[in-house]
């Protein structure tokens, strides 16, 4: 069937503004992206033949080459993490090797490689523009890393272990999927699940709905309990059951570690592979490589993260501290020996008690339309843009998405954005992204004379409209919107037309969550949070004195989170330094070794969160995961600068958003990250301001990052 598809009708292979996500099906992966592969392999043995150290005769051809791949690739991908299929799985499964051999093809490319190397050794080289430099260093650095310089039996070694981890992770991801749906909890008695706010219990009466009991009300049930984030978290957060938390928790962290779905022995592989990788490349172990294209190295990254372990850690056992003489007042039975299933739960009403805050009674206040009107108002007020709905103008692979135009101060579009809100957990991996659709590029300009524009997806996994109410939203979710946002700004906004370097591209990884995590301050700046908390039914705006309790509540528990994340982030770095796979020690002993640092309470025994940890063994934050603190510090630092201007000051944040806009949203990978910085804010980054904003200053704090 999928042979007598013809490339002419193809939607893969068609020449489009916008993917055609709504006519791509299965059937059409493995017929396009084999007709598409053999196009670029002819591209590239012109490219090859014909190649010369200039601009027109290597880069803009090669930019070609790896944007038709990148795109219509990214189509595949993007489906398959939106509107996933056993169908697709397979289509993907079965092409990817071809995919993979061609890339490693491109990157190992000698004629390319010697052509680039000349362009550096020639005497035109001081002449370059900053981007050109950068896009010449940077692909020397990456074709090495990509082994162009292995002899022929390692290269075919290398080549081989490329292959192997690309299929592994991705089964890594399936499994973690596949067994985040495979948890249902069918609820009948409305006791056992007493607690559980209104959103929530519609939530789960809808999910009962929708397999198959087709009488469930959030009222009277019955209501199923899946892992999906927004039914896990309100469990934990809310449900009085303590059994049925116990049991949550413990399906949640013990994912993908069991039967035909455990991803131990993947771990183990992944590992191996990566370690062998270095090794062929002559690094000591894959987090040196990992560092190769990053602002930190391993020993600045380690030291970071030291310097906010010690200034989180007492706050952290005061925040257990205190979880257990309040849960002891509230003559809880476990009080004096709390777990994890308990932590949540306590805190939130603790957090309640304190502020007086309960996060499900603000929802109201948080309609999904109102949170997208006041973040496109603060882009105008920062950087100068209209955002208008341009939905119909580009397909959309369900009905759910929205389709956004950007516009700039003078009325011309500069870019677009689909936002896929809701979560979908049959076809829908959970959390939350931001990815490029195609990036701004001269080279691939629509009309041969202006750049093509850049296009973004933004995508959420946050509790969907129920009934006639809109999408109601946790500050937490907000939150996740406004860090999207950010990436999808700096994709954006970009001024670079050389395409190599526009947008997020050839930012090194760890100052990729810069403007994400800056755009997250502004949803506790007055202003901003006000025009977007009204009430959906009401129209009254969020009460002055629940707001100070919001920005009160901000430091609550800061320094338990921030140990959270140092333990993701050390067990990272632990696995791709130090840890010899099949040695004597465990992946789990090295989770347990290092979270006798970073945890208060040590996990489970047959705790396996790291069987789900696909940040790390599918994602790109393979001894990555540190970026994430990395560029707190730098977000933060970004944002005094506006405190430091005055936040009340519309003039001066107005000047301080363009001076934001032209440097960190504008200049693209073109620049050293650190160059950019400077650029924007006058010195070099402190991490003085995360630990202020987050309440842990005692401790004094030197570390640059």
């Amino acid at each position: 069937m999928e042979d007598s598809i013809s490339i002419e009708s193809n939607p893969l292979l068609q020449d489009f503004d916008f993917p055609p996500f709504d006519a791509v099906e299965p059937k059409h992966v493995r017929p396009g992206i084999r007709a598409l592969l053999k196009s670029l392999e002819d591209d590239l043995l012109e490219l090859e033949r014909t190649v010369e150290p200039t601009w027109p005769k290597l880069v803009e051809p090669l930019e070609k080459i790896g944007d038709r791949l990148n795109v219509v690739w990214g189509i595949v991908n993007h489906l398959k993490a939106v509107k996933d299929s056993p169908e697709l799985r397979s289509a993907i499964e079965e092409v990817q090797p071809e995919k993979v051999k061609f890339r490693l093809r491109l990157q190992q490319s000698k004629p390319i490689y010697n052509a680039f190397k000349a362009i550096q050794e020639s005497p035109d080289w001081p002449t370059l523009s900053d981007a050109r430099k950068r896009i010449v260093e940077s692909q020397i650095k990456e074709a090495i890393l990509n082994g162009v310089s292995l002899e022929d039996d390692k290269r075919e070694q290398f080549n081989k272990i490329k292959q192997e981890l690309e299929k592994i992770s991705q089964k890594f991801e399936e499994n973690v999927l596949d067994a985040t749906k495979k948890f249902e909890k069918l609820i009948i008695d409305k006791k056992e699940i007493e607690g559980l706010p209104a959103t929530a219990l519609g939530l789960a009466a809808q999910t009962a709905v929708s397999k198959g009991h087709e009488n469930a009300t959030a009222e009277d049930g019955p209501w199923i309990i899946t892992l999906d984030a927004p039914s896990f978290i309100s469990v934990m957060q809310h449900a009085r059951n303590r059994s049925l938390r116990e049991e949550v928790y413990r399906a949640y962290v013990t994912r993908a570690s069991s039967g035909d779905l455990d991803n131990t022995a993947l771990i183990e592989q992944i590992l191996k592979l990566r370690l062998e990788r270095a090794k062929l490349l002559n690094y000591n172990n894959y987090a040196e490589v990992s560092m190769a294209t990053k602002m930190a190295t391993v020993e600045k990254a380690e030291e970071l993260l030291e310097k906010l372990r010690s200034a989180s850690r007492n706050a952290a056992v005061q925040d257990v501290d205190d979880l257990k003489v309040f849960s002891k007042n509230q003559g809880a039975k476990e009080a004096d020996e709390l777990s994890h299933w308990d932590i949540n739960f306590w805190s939130e009403r603790l957090r309640e008690s304190k502020f007086d805050i309960n996060e499900e009674e603000l929802r109201p206040f948080f309609s999904l339309p109102k949170v997208m009107d006041g973040l496109f108002n603060l882009a105008k007020t920062l950087f100068g843009i209209d955002t208008e709905p341009a939905d119909g103008l580009a397909p959309v692979w369900n009905s759910d998405v929205r389709f956004y135009r950007v516009k700039d101060s003078s009325g011309n579009p500069i870019a677009y954005f689909y936002f896929d809100p809701y979560t979908r957990s049959s076809e829908k991996r959970g959390g939350a992204w931001m990815n490029e659709v195609v990036g701004r590029s001269r080279v691939l300009s629509r009309d041969g004379t202006s750049a093509r524009l850049p296009v973004a997806h933004m995508v959420c996994n946050q509790t969907p409209p129920v009934g006639s109410k809109p999408s109601l939203m946790t500050f937490h979710e907000v939150e996740t919107v406004f860090h999207e946002f950010g990436h999808a700004l700096q994709h954006m906004l970009t001024k670079q037309d050389e395409g190599l370097v526009s947008g997020i591209r050839g930012i090194e990884w760890d100052a990729v969550e810069l403007p994400s995590q800056f755009m997250e301050n502004w949803c506790y700046h007055r202003d901003t949070l006000m025009s977007i908390a009204k009430h959906y039914e009401t129209g009254e705006s969020l009460p002055e004195e629940v707001y100070l309790k919001l920005l009160a509540a901000r430091t609550f528990r800061a320094g338990s989170l921030s140990l959270r994340q140092i333990r993701f982030a050390s067990v990272d770095l632990e696995l791709h330094t130090k840890y010899v796979p099949g040695g004597s020690e465990s992946v789990y002993d090295v989770d347990r070794r290092v979270s006798e640092k970073t945890q208060v309470i040590p996990p489970l025994p047959e705790d396996r969160f790291l069987c789900s940890f696909i940040h790390i063994f599918r994602g790109g934050y393979a001894a990555g995961y540190y970026s994430y603190k990395w560029a707190e510090v730098l977000s933060a630092d970004a944002f005094s600068a506006f405190e430091d201007a005055g936040l009340d000051d519309n003039k001066a944040v107005k000047e301080t958003g363009h001076k934001f806009r032209e440097t960190i949203l504008a200049l693209g990978g073109g620049k050293a990250p650190e160059e950019v910085f400077v650029e924007f804010r006058g010195r070099e980054p402190s991490p003085e301001a995360l630990l202020r904003h987050n309440g842990l200053l005692s401790i004094p704090a030197t570390a640059s990052a």
